[in-house]
């Protein structure tokens, strides 16, 4: 898609904030130079109106610091007046390379610590910006979005503590169960989907694919992930398989009920490339067994797909994987923090998020709909059209 295709000659709903926390700092700097080039490339009849003052800047990046006391204890402090502003806040709460001292020792940030440095940064602002929205691409304590028993429910709670400091949207990607969004009725809650964007990086890295319904297939690696398979199939016209989990519930192994055997439902997947699509990686024990299956079915290349590469328990695995043939590429984005040993492995596909975000923000800031940008139907046809006409994009 092309930046000029949109119409953005409404009247922004305030100057533009940027606020990118260290976490996000460096995904936070390319989405800050898209909108510079843009928003000075970008002509329009209203430029000299007192509502577009400030409109054409070198930098939308507001500086924060979040110092921290040798107790652990922090603070949020903004370096300018904010006050007006219409405010976009990226954070990555699973960015574990940031560390701050304790007493003398060096402890590994974790979600908690990330989400309590947001809640600094809104407490500074003090109400003082015109409309504060958040961009936190994997969404905390997500995987915590229902209750089983006696358990807390932390994502509500999280979404409910956000939207009464004054958060007036929350944006994020993939959400693991988007009915959370139930917790705060009356806000804005939008999960982005990157299918676009997988579809572009795996064409932009291998050639030879066939994308037709004979030669590829899109399996969910269970019956929770059905419907992003079902978008990807159904975009690219392939068909749709899927595996359900059989558990032992009579056990609990790390605080889960341990999966028996996994059963596949969908049609024969031999000779075929597989692209498996999941919400995210975590230990990758479950891709590792999906894709095992899939051997055993005789399936051909295998393409593992998530938004998030959490990858917790290392990367020995996946390049073990890879070496045995069980997985041709692992695909995800960058929207979360990226270990530099995964982007030096030759089997990955990174697929880089910045500029995505920067549409949402830009057409945000003007009040203009971003239904089009969320439903990426048109933009995935062409490109395949492109990918089957040997043309580059």
């Amino acid at each position: 898609m092309q930046h000029d295709e949109r119409n953005l000659e409404t009247i922004p709903a305030g100057s533009l904030g940027l606020i990118a926390l260290e976490s996000c700092r460096e995904i936070g700097e390319k989405v800050d130079k898209y909108l510079v080039k843009w928003r000075y490339t970008r002509e329009h009849e209203h430029e000299g109106n007192i509502a577009f003052k400030g409109y054409q800047r070198d930098t939308y990046n507001i500086g924060v610091s979040v110092p921290r006391f040798g107790t652990g204890e922090a603070k949020g402090t903004l370096k300018e007046s904010v006050r007006g502003y219409d405010i976009f806040i990226l954070v990555d709460v699973t960015n574990y390379s940031l560390t701050y001292t304790v007493s003398g020792h060096r402890n590994h940030m974790s979600p908690d610590d990330h989400y309590a440095d947001l809640k600094r940064v809104i407490s500074a602002i003090g109400g003082k910006a015109r409309r504060i929205t958040v961009i936190m691409p994997f969404l905390y304590e997500s995987r915590q979005h229902k209750r089983t028993g006696r358990e807390s429910l932390d994502c509500a709670n999280a979404l409910q503590e956000l939207t009464s400091m004054g958060v007036d949207n929350i944006i994020t990607f993939d959400a693991h169960d988007p009915r959370v969004e139930n917790a705060i009725p009356l806000y804005g809650f939008e999960t982005v989907q990157p299918a676009y964007q997988f579809i572009k990086g795996i064409l932009s890295s291998v050639k030879d694919l066939k994308i037709d319904s004979d030669h590829m297939m899109v399996v969910s690696p269970d019956e929770g992930g059905t419907n992003r398979a079902i978008y990807l199939a159904n975009v690219l016209g392939l068909d749709m398989g899927m595996f359900y989990k059989r558990r032992d519930y009579s056990k609990i192994v790390d605080g889960r009920n341990p999966i028996v055997a996994h059963e596949f439902l969908g049609s024969s997947v031999e000779g075929k490339d597989i692209f498996i699509i999941d919400d995210m990686i975590s230990s990758g024990d479950s891709m590792i067994d999906v894709a095992t299956e899939l051997k055993k079915r005789k399936a051909s290349r295998i393409f593992v797909i998530s938004t998030f590469g959490l990858f917790t328990n290392g990367l020995a695995k996946f390049d073990t994987a890879v070496e045995n043939g069980l997985i041709y590429k692992v695909v995800t984005t960058n929207l979360i923090y990226q270990h530099p040993e995964l982007l030096s492995r030759p089997y990955y596909i990174s697929c880089d998020m910045s500029k995505y975000i920067a549409y949402i923000i830009d057409t945000l800031n003007h009040d203009v709909s971003i239904s089009d940008l969320l439903d990426p139907y048109d933009r995935i046809e062409s490109l395949v059209s492109r990918y089957k006409n040997g043309e580059d994009f």
